[in-house]
């Protein structure tokens, strides 16, 4: 797997917005990677490549897009994939887990029941890495429920933001990043 051709294709195709959703951020949009099907493909297989080297037995992804991602990656691997859903878009029972936004607070969820966990190996996919926030919020629901998270593999990282540190202690891929492609927090 070359983690470079994904870094190519990602160049070739994220669409830069400058000041969106504010003034002074630059917003990488990577539905033209995902409309690119060879752009896709690339990303999906480095993902996966990630995810199989932690040896997942099940794939999470994050509510929205880690929706789209995992699920290819999932599909490609043989595996289940898990949404981590936002905070009322479940039926209850739901196992649930807060977290501070910068702007206030969010949270979580995942079935209670029907999705056995206990001693699932599971990779969190997301698209990106800002804070960490979500990441972790999502790792520690899913330990509560008795799963192993076994790593973190995401498309893009917003540097500066302290993500990366966040993670620490759990294997960490960022398909984008121009150092090793599975990074250790």
């Amino acid at each position: 797997m070359s983690y470079a051709n994904a870094r190519e294709a990602l160049v070739d195709n994220i669409r830069y917005v400058k000041h969106f959703p504010v003034e002074g951020v630059v917003f990488e949009d990577l539905t033209p990677v995902l409309a690119d099907a060879e752009a896709f493909q690339l990303v999906i297989d480095a993902l996966a490549a990630a995810c199989e080297e932690q040896g997942a037995d099940m794939i999470a992804g994050l509510d929205a897009r880690g929706f789209l991602l995992g699920s290819a990656v999932a599909y490609k691997l043989g595996l289940g994939i898990l949404a981590v859903r936002k905070q009322g878009k479940l039926p209850p029972p739901v196992h649930t887990q807060e977290y501070a936004l910068e702007y206030g607070m969010a949270a979580l969820e995942v079935p209670a029941s029907g999705i056995p966990l206990q001693g699932r190996k599971i990779m969190l996919v997301d698209d990106v890495l800002a804070t960490g926030g979500t990441l972790i919020a999502a790792r520690r629901l899913l330990e509560r429920c008795g799963a192993q998270v076994v790593g973190h593999a995401v498309v893009l990282e917003v540097a500066g933001l302290g993500g990366r540190q966040a993670l620490a202690g759990l294997p960490l891929t960022v398909v984008n990043s121009q150092e090793d492609s599975s990074l250790r927090g």
